[in-house]
């Protein structure tokens, strides 16, 4: 079975910086598509930064600038640097992970059990 777990949120002050981290355990081939997504309460979950397995990577414009994506494939992990935080990144922040079980078939979609990141004063 195939597990994300996300770490590394938190409260921060307007301005600052914070790192939320995830990581996939389990049998699994190999990882193509990583992403970042979050939920601020009574809104619809979004893509905020998504990597391919080669590193190429897409943002949210309200992120742009701001956060950047990056993964580790020997660790099967990505993470999520967020700088000059607002209080409107305030949100749960899921982990996204398209998973190849093993070369004879596709990838499937797997989520993380979310992180909290507060951005208040």
């Amino acid at each position: 079975q195939v597990q994300l777990v996300e770490s590394g949120g938190g409260l921060v002050q307007p301005g600052g910086s914070l790192r939320v981290s995830c990581a996939a355990s389990g049998q699994f081939f190999n990882i193509n598509d990583m992403a970042w997504y979050r939920q601020a309460p009574g809104k619809e979950r979004e893509l905020v930064a998504a990597i391919t397995r080669y590193s190429t990577t897409t943002y949210a414009d309200s992120v742009k600038g701001r956060f950047t994506i990056s993964r580790d494939n020997g660790k099967n992990a990505v993470d999520l640097q967020m700088n000059s935080l607002k209080p409107e990144d305030t949100a749960v922040y899921y982990c996204n992970a398209a998973v190849v079980i093993n070369r004879y078939n596709s990838d499937k979609v797997y989520w993380g059990q979310g992180t909290q990141v507060t951005v208040s004063s």
